[in-house]
């Protein structure tokens, strides 16, 4: 079994500013969200802090955590 890979502790003397984990939007079952690619779309499944499946219309898709392309309307 592999150890996960530690984060690197930001130094305060650096030049460069801290790195921020964005916090993944939550979503609810029946949201409107407007996806980059897939256009206007709503969500009918949720996997918690996984993925949520949305249904764009013509299709439907599995959106995965982050979301960065994803947002709520």
């Amino acid at each position: 079994m592999t150890k996960p890979a530690a984060l690197k502790r930001h130094l305060p003397t650096s030049p460069f500013a801290a790195r921020v984990t964005p916090v993944p939007e939550r979503f609810a079952v029946g949201d409107q969200v407007t996806h980059d690619m897939y256009g206007l779309g709503r969500v009918i499944g949720i996997e918690d802090g996984i993925a949520v499946l949305v249904d764009f219309g013509s299709a439907q898709e599995r959106i995965l955590s982050p979301y960065a392309k994803m947002t709520k309307l």
